[in-house]
């Protein structure tokens, strides 16, 4: 009965700590669609030849109509477009310490104690899942920066149409 307590303790910690990751993910991916809305036209327009207020805007509009036409980036998808493909993460240490609980119950019970069997193969299961979860999260993470390179890129690509306009309609961008 003491193996199962410290299996089910086991169990407790790496569910502690997978809820834990859960949220520390859902937080960085809400950070970098938000990240992506901030940076399109982040840029300061001078009117160069006196143009009024009313034909900056209009230039303003028109200018990216243009550039969204020239590039086929839209600067409010980008953000939505771009998502890292999910990476599959099965288990992590509860699935690890239920699969090594399982075939430890069976090779304890053919060596004579089917409990403590179990409780070492949990323990080694739950270390074989973390890793798992780990090298998931590793490339979950990789999966996120890439997709904020990719949006970078193309934030880049519109915003060189954009200026490119303006600047040919006579305004000074910075």
């Amino acid at each position: 009965m003491k193996n199962f307590f410290i299996a089910l303790t086991l169990f407790r910690r790496a569910g502690i700590r997978l809820h834990c990751t859960l949220f520390v993910m859902a937080v960085l991916l809400g950070l970098f669609a938000a990240s992506g809305s901030v940076m399109s036209q982040d840029f300061y327009v001078y009117p160069k030849a006196g143009q009024t207020a009313e034909t900056v805007n209009r230039d303003k509009f028109e200018c990216h109509e243009w550039a969204k036409q020239q590039t086929g980036i839209d600067p409010n998808r980008v953000a939505t477009d771009v998502r890292p493909q999910q990476v599959e993460q099965r288990g992590g240490a509860f699935g690890g310490a239920a699969r090594g609980a399982a075939v430890g119950a069976i090779g304890g019970a053919i060596a004579g104690d089917a409990g403590k069997g179990a409780a070492i193969g949990a323990g080694i299961g739950a270390l074989g899942g973390n890793r798992r979860r780990r090298h998931s999260q590793q490339q979950q993470m990789q999966a996120y920066e890439q997709a904020n390179q990719q949006q970078q890129a193309l934030m880049e690509t519109f915003n060189r149409a954009y200026r490119a306009c303006l600047e040919g309609r006579d305004y000074s961008v910075n």
